[in-house]
């Protein structure tokens, strides 16, 4: 999947929902994964959040896979 930085406030990447390239919004952020609270600020992990801009849809990938 190759990016290019836009014009716009985005990147170009491929909508599997329009299923051509399209700007997306991306953005990084933090996500608990454990379901205790007394575990849940150890648990947080960076995702990737992408959201098209034609359609809205959005994907999410785990950044860090240790």
């Amino acid at each position: 999947m190759a990016t290019q930085p836009s014009d716009l406030d985005g990147v170009t990447e491929g909508c599997s929902e329009c299923a051509r390239d399209t700007l997306h919004k991306v953005r990084v952020e933090l996500r608990t994964e454990s379901s205790k609270p007394e575990n849940a600020e150890f648990s947080r992990e960076p995702y990737r959040v992408s959201t098209c801009m034609e359609c809205q849809t959005e994907t999410t990938q785990r950044m860090n896979n240790a």
